[in-house]
């Protein structure tokens, strides 16, 4: 027997019951179009959470009080980390140090912050927000850009000025758009602070959305409204190195200079300097377990599927008992037997995998579209590897679960199969 004839007479079988062969393809199509819909949403996950880290460029580093045994880490909003009891927390004096050029050449500029969380009111709207208290180089090293207004400046530095630049998910809580919202008067913790520029647009970032926050003059939070235990405390310390390259340099050259200001014992940092690869490797980690746990999850779908395919085939075997024997007695051999339930099988798995192919697209994109409806900058990605993966892992499951029944049928007797009834 050839395959052709084999695949003609599989297709005639499986024709000959159409609802049964339809519920076995079913539970493949689950199967297989589970593991594209999962394995698309772990790698949307995965670009989306790339993409913020990385549109916040390449050559950012973060400072951190407490060293990375002391139980601290990044907290919402990229600020604030737990230090130990033991550890010196950082200064406007750490980040003047940073900046020395002759200290750090790699360091191209340094922005110390304070952050806080604050209520911000306009006529009866309020919203709950990141506050951060800043100096005018943040704008330039978390490349952030002004949509209308302008970013804070050394002038509101150095009068400790009541204003704010507002990111637009913010404007839009409190004015119900964020298009011509400067100068207008709001309330943060009760305080009237003035509108003086709205952001760009940029999305999810690190810690949460860069959209949702507000920014007020570093000296401003510091007397007003992010008060800390001494005066000239910081919670980050924001570095932006001459270019990606430097990225390595200029944290060791950040490294050296905290060290001896701090004069820590050898071995151990009160502070942690984290770079965008640090946090694209961590992150990268992160998604691609929850990717693997969700693929695995949705593999046991095409188990049950398999599961499904062996007992239809033996089934199979069991009704068509005499047809064997008579097709063994007429010359069949074993392996013409073999090859006949095989291709059955797989038949079925490829059908119901190439099916599960288009419809785990289609949850992909719906996922996606619904994502977008909701504002979420998240969009599944549907990778050629899922796409192959899937479609190979369903042939295996329909060989690897007909063998059984197909090696039953060919090791049929011919006279006892013609005598069963």
């Amino acid at each position: 027997m050839t395959f052709v004839q084999a695949l003609l007479e599989a297709l005639e079988s499986l024709n000959g019951n159409k609802m049964r062969s339809g519920l076995t393809v079913l539970g493949i199509v689950i199967g297989v179009a589970a593991v594209i819909a999962m394995l698309a949403v772990g790698r949307g996950a995965q670009n989306s959470i790339t993409g913020s880290i990385t549109s916040i460029g390449t050559n950012l580093l973060f400072v951190f009080s407490g060293g990375p045994d002391s139980g601290g880490g990044p907290g919402p909003g990229g600020g604030r980390r737990l230090s130990g009891n033991n550890d010196r927390p950082l200064t406007l004096a750490d980040a003047e140090a940073i900046a020395d050029p002759f200290a750090a050449p790699s360091v191209q500029a340094v922005a110390p912050g304070l952050q806080g969380n604050g209520t911000l009111t306009f006529a009866g709207e309020n919203t709950t927000t990141t506050i951060s208290g800043v100096t005018p180089a943040y704008a330039e090293v978390r490349n952030m850009q002004v949509a209308e207004g302008e970013f804070i400046n050394e002038e509101n530095m150095l009068g400790h000025m009541s204003v704010v630049v507002l990111g637009p998910s913010t404007a839009d809580k409190l004015f119900g758009h964020h298009d011509g919202v400067v100068g207008e008067t709001i309330r943060i913790e009760g305080q009237p602070f003035r509108v003086i520029g709205v952001l760009v647009s940029k999305g999810g970032g690190a810690f949460g959305s860069e959209d949702d926050a507000a920014y007020v003059p570093f000296t401003t939070a510091q007397a007003r409204l992010i008060k800390r235990s001494t005066r000239d405390r910081v919670d980050v310390i924001f570095v932006q190195a001459v270019d990606g390259d430097s990225v390595p340099k200029a944290a060791d050259e950040i490294k050296n200079i905290l060290r001896q200001r701090h004069n820590t014992p050898i071995g151990y940092d009160d502070f942690t300097v984290f770079t965008q690869q640090d946090f694209l490797s961590t992150f990268a980690t992160i998604t691609g377990v929850l990717t693997i746990f969700l693929g695995g999850i949705a593999g046991i779908s095409l188990l049950v599927g398999g599961i499904g395919i062996m007992n239809i085939m033996l089934v199979s075997v069991t009704e068509r008992t005499r047809e064997i024997g008579l097709r063994k007695a007429l010359g069949a051999r074993k392996r013409d037997i073999l090859l006949q339930f095989l291709t059955e099988s797989s038949l079925l798995s490829m059908l119901g995998g190439f099916i599960g192919i288009i419809l785990g697209w289609l949850i992909a994109f719906i996922v996606g579209k619904v994502a977008a409806a909701t504002g979420t900058a998240f969009t599944p990605a549907v990778g050629a590897d899922a796409v192959i993966l899937s479609t190979t892992f369903s042939a295996i499951i329909g060989l690897f679960f007909g063998i059984y029944p197909a090696s039953r049928a060919a090791n049929l007797e011919p006279v006892e199969a013609l005598r069963y009834e």
